[in-house]
């Protein structure tokens, strides 16, 4: 079955051909977190569509070799100019916890030297890392057997350097007379391929922004910084142009060729990396190789709104993976809610939608539950979710269309009694086959295993919220009525809601 696929680059859907002579090796790079800080919804849900992608490919039987960059150095507090305006997002994070300790409000769990870039970053992506694992993101659970899919761009600065020098002595870089080293798009007729900004507009600050402080520096304004000597600067190296750091474009494009090769099948971000961060690794990519292409498919991910605005934290609808777990969302529901809505559609982010989400897993994993009791019982032909299996992946097939997926199962599953005993037969089949059917439509959704697991931890925490019923159930025969309500305010601080029913009492995990 091929897959159809939007490509930025093109504008338009396309089969999706890798470049393996034997067509079933995938490369696949994605840009991944800054780790200057806790990753929000928004940062996931780009991540766990390039996710689904990966799985979808999986599925029709590729084997992809992923990798996505943990930013350690480079990102500036203003991206948004192609020379990356700005401080160091890592130095500005440093400093938030140096004043943080001082102050006294350093965050809980926060043991480490706030002066210290290399250890913020080694901090946050670790809890990158930890929110990966939880929510399923494949690249995130392979951290352990594949840490080189995982690169820091700390650990390749060398590259970084070798690939400056290359593009001077090829003509696409130079030297200005602050000694910062830029990129010369003039040499680059492409230049603007994938975002559609040509150079004339950006010449005259359209399409794009440009620094006006370097303007009279650099040879054109929308030149960009490949190596900044910077001897002030906390994060920096040894470099023929002078002690320093980095552009922040210019660690994809080493990373990428470093790990998966000169011209790659995939590259995927939000559509926030396009320009300019996407469009330079291109020039420069390709300025260094010569081949024809960097990424042959550009894959992005539009934004993700908060009750129908940006995410704002004044608002209170900024939100990390921690904050909805502290409301009780659990994993499986989040990480449907961030994939339930097609990549290249704007999503609108509802703690109802959350709640939505948990239902619909929960439904599917009492599917999941029948399946296993009755899954040696004979059948004489395939059964819904075998059936559904071509069309799930056919909708899939089509640029991802995951609610067409999602509608298959369902209907699949809607057709299963799961209040009776299954119909028998005399085989060939079983209704384990409808199980495996079930798990092959999960291992792109990617939810049952994280309910499972979720239940699994559940379950000491179930006795947990049993003892503190029972213990209220007590206060309230001793009418010690200050000590139930404490009680019922401790449960709801755990994303617990009770209700007292004919002398029992029923709880419920409510997403707050």
């Amino acid at each position: 079955m091929t897959l159809q696929l939007y490509n930025t680059l093109t504008g338009q859907k396309e089969p999706f051909e890798p470049l393996d002579p034997d067509g079933r090796q995938v490369t696949f790079y994605s840009c991944g977190p800054t780790v200057y800080d806790y990753a929000h919804i928004g940062n996931f849900r780009s991540f766990l569509n390039a996710d689904v992608l990966r799985r979808t490919l999986e599925l029709i039987g590729y084997e992809v070799e992923h990798v996505m960059n943990i930013t350690d150095v480079g990102h500036m507090t203003d991206d948004t100019q192609a020379d990356g305006g700005g401080q160091d997002k890592m130095e500005v994070a440093a400093q938030r916890l140096v004043d943080a300790k001082k102050s006294g409000k350093l965050p809980e769990g926060v043991d480490i030297d706030p002066s210290n870039p290399m250890a913020v970053a080694d901090f946050y992506t670790n809890a990158f890392l930890d929110d990966g694992r939880l929510l399923g993101l494949t690249v995130a659970t392979e951290a352990t057997s594949h840490p080189e899919r995982l690169p820091r761009p700390t650990a390749y600065v060398q590259a970084m350097i070798d690939m400056v020098a290359a593009l001077i002595e090829r003509g696409h870089a130079y030297q200005a007379d602050d000694g910062v080293v830029y990129f010369d798009v003039s040499s680059w007729p492409d230049y603007g391929e994938l975002s559609g900004n040509t150079v004339d507009a950006l010449r005259s600050g359209e399409g794009g922004r440009v620094d006006m402080n370097t303007q009279s520096i650099k040879r054109h304004p929308a030149d960009f910084m490949l190596w900044k000597p910077d001897d002030a600067h906390l994060m920096r190296w040894p470099s023929p142009w002078g002690e320093g750091y980095p552009g922040w474009h210019l660690e994809c494009s080493v990373m990428a060729r470093a790990l998966l090769g000169d011209e790659i099948d995939l590259h995927s971000g939000g559509e926030d990396n396009i320009f300019p961060h996407h469009e330079c690794e291109i020039a420069q990519s390709r300025g260094t190789t010569g081949c024809g292409a960097f990424a042959r498919y550009w894959f992005h991910t539009r934004h993700l709104m908060v009750d129908g605005a940006k995410m704002s934290k004044s608002a209170g609808t900024f939100f990390t993976i921690r904050d909805l777990l502290e409301r009780g969302a659990s994993p499986a529901a989040i990480r449907l809610e961030l994939i339930r809505t097609h990549y290249r559609i704007n999503s609108n982010f509802m703690l109802q939608g959350i709640r939505d989400a948990q239902r619909q897993i929960d439904r599917w994993d009492r599917a999941q539950q029948w399946l296993q009791t009755h899954s040696q019982v004979a059948m004489d032909k395939p059964g819904p979710l075998s059936n559904a299996l071509e069309d799930f992946t056919v909708s899939l097939c089509d640029d991802l269309n995951i609610a067409g997926a999602l509608g298959v199962l369902n209907e699949a599953v809607g057709r299963l009694d799961l209040q009776s005993d299954p119909p028998t037969g005399q085989g060939p089949h079983t209704w384990a086959d409808e199980l495996e059917a079930l798990h092959r439509m999960d291992s792109v959704i990617g939810v049952l295993d994280l309910q499972t697991t979720a239940q699994d931890a559940a379950v000491e925490e179930s006795s947990q919220i049993e003892a503190l019923i029972s213990k209220r159930q007590q206060a309230r025969s001793e009418q010690d009525w200050a000590a139930a309500d404490a009680i019922r305010e401790e449960l709801l601080s755990m994303g617990i809601a009770i209700k007292d029913e004919g002398g029992t009492t029923v709880w419920e995990r409510v997403v707050q």
